[in-house]
């Protein structure tokens, strides 16, 4: 518990009661105009108390991450390094078993890595030749406009 009266987690408190109490405050508000004839305003009635329930959503989220250990990235690297240092006694995150009793394997995606097609050897774009051309006139010309270009 002593995780979430850190000087982060006393302002992260503060900020969802503020919110929660300001979203509120103008879901309030926006009835108040709707009653008084702004049929707009009823759209707004409902919005702002859907907003307030968002920030108690992620202020929730936010707290249950931190109390289950897996938010302070401090922390899981303190861990990596006394675990270097130490004998392995169980099995690791490493190879999919979980570390120790109680505690949950590490969630690893995968890198996806977009790759541009290459042109076969000798052949060659010509627009990208006649845009790389240009780019070359530009830069070899600094106080040209590009209407200027000759090509």
């Amino acid at each position: 518990m002593k995780r979430l009266w850190t000087p982060a987690w006393i302002a992260r408190h503060v900020a969802t009661v503020v919110l929660v109490g300001a979203f509120l405050a103008l879901g309030w508000w926006q009835i108040s105009r709707a009653a008084g004839g702004n049929t707009l305003s009823w759209a707004y009635a409902f919005e702002w108390p859907i907003f307030a329930g968002f920030v108690v959503f992620v202020w929730w989220r936010e707290l249950r991450h931190t109390l289950r250990g897996d938010g302070d990235p401090a922390d899981a690297e303190s861990a990596d390094t006394e675990s270097a240092d130490a004998e392995p006694t169980a099995p690791t995150a490493a190879n999919g078993a979980v570390a120790a009793s109680g505690s949950r394997p590490a969630v690893r995606r995968p890198v996806r890595v977009n790759r541009v097609p290459v042109a076969p050897d000798g052949v060659e774009d010509a627009d990208l030749a006649a845009y790389n051309r240009y780019l070359q006139w530009l830069n070899a010309n600094p106080g040209a406009r590009p209407g200027d270009y000759p090509g």
